[in-house]
């Protein structure tokens, strides 16, 4: 039911993003605007690890720095029946972690130095089983490609707000005296269209985060594990939120890294950490 209700929301959001391009540049921007969502796929498919990796500067952790890591990921990857994949460290004192990557052949997760010291090696294992399920079921790659569709929305509302005050338009529909339609419709795409594909966003990312509580606490046999975890990493991030986050990869890491206000709670990329928890701790296994 997750994967459909991911596969819908997607459809929706490229459709979004060709019905701006329609909007702006007729039936040629609609053709670009198809072209671009293929070009984005394809560039968040081959390079997308590589990209949040870089971006984190994180560091690859040897097994000697972190056997328990290693025990946790060799132990979780044979349970999934997945290749153990590569792991990375962020020097910050703030607990978070994140997967990426395009497929379980290709991935890499990455755990922050912080994380290593407040969590039990039970706690430890919950968040790591969370993270490779995101792996499993090729979260990763989907969550990426919906922030960079999105991305591509806000910029053509970017350039609609321009097209506004600059008196744009298509020439064909001043000619035709649609200079009115066209107002009206820029106006959708300047105001609308990125609210539209941010809620979008926003949903595949926190259908796919409950979904990854749940397999991983299954496999693990253990959701009191993953449960308490999250309420150690939640309650870490309001005190020490993650410096230097760039918010369109906020939706990788396990908890939100940026603290915010009740109204930024609304239009988080993770569900409340109150409901992931509730949940877990009424998993029958």
């Amino acid at each position: 039911m997750n994967t459909l209700k991911t596969g819908l929301l997607l459809s929706v959001l490229t459709v979004l993003l060709v019905f701006v391009g329609q909007l702006i540049g007729g039936a040629q921007g609609a053709m670009t605007m198809f072209i671009f969502a293929l070009v984005i796929n394809l560039v968040s498919y081959w390079f997308s690890d590589k990209i949040v990796l870089a971006m984190y500067r994180a560091k690859p952790l040897s097994e000697s720095d972190a056997p328990q890591v290693y025990r946790a990921v060799r132990e979780i990857a044979s349970l999934n029946r997945m290749p153990v994949p590569k792991v990375y460290w962020l020097p910050t004192a703030t607990p978070n972690a994140f997967a990426t990557g395009r497929s379980p052949s290709h991935a890499a997760v990455a755990v922050t130095s912080g994380l290593l010291e407040i969590m039990s090696e039970e706690e430890l294992k919950g968040v790591l089983a969370h993270e490779l399920s995101h792996v499993k079921n090729r979260d990763t790659l989907v969550m990426s490609v919906a922030a960079a569709v999105a991305g591509a929305i806000s910029m053509l509302a970017h350039w609609a707000r321009w097209g506004l005050m600059w008196g744009g338009g298509r020439s064909d529909d001043r000619r035709n005296g649609n200079a009115a339609v066209q107002l009206v419709a820029m106006l959708v795409i300047a105001i609308l269209a990125p609210l539209a594909a941010m809620l979008i966003q926003l949903a595949i990312s926190r259908t796919r985060e409950y979904g990854a509580d749940e397999t991983g606490a299954r496999l693990i046999r253990n959701p009191r594990a993953l449960a308490s975890a999250l309420e150690k990493l939640d309650a870490a991030v309001h005190e020490h939120p993650l410096p230097n986050v760039n918010p369109a990869t906020a939706h990788l890491f396990i908890v939100n890294p940026l603290s915010g206000d009740a109204i930024a709670k609304l239009f988080s990329t993770h569900p409340p950490i109150e409901e992931r928890v509730r949940r877990l701790r009424s998993l029958r296994l």
